[in-house]
């Protein structure tokens, strides 16, 4: 068979950790901040898990993992 490719965008936005659970950055953090309360800007610092239904999909986008 021949080699699946990876969605580049994946690469990019997501971490796979040694679990085997999805990390990625939490989203509506680039601009319009002002907009937002200081208590919605702090608890969407850093990063997050992603959910597994949500995991199965990336998961199937990288078949051969992530670096």
């Amino acid at each position: 068979m021949p080699k699946l490719k990876t969605k580049s965008g994946v690469k990019k936005r997501f971490k796979i950790t040694a679990t085997g659970k999805v990390k990625h950055g939490v989203a509506g953090k680039r601009h319009r901040l002002i907009s937002h309360n200081a208590k919605y800007i702090r608890q969407n610092r850093g990063t997050t898990v992603l959910a597994d239904a949500d995991s199965r999909t990336v998961k199937k986008w990288a078949p051969y993992g992530l670096d």
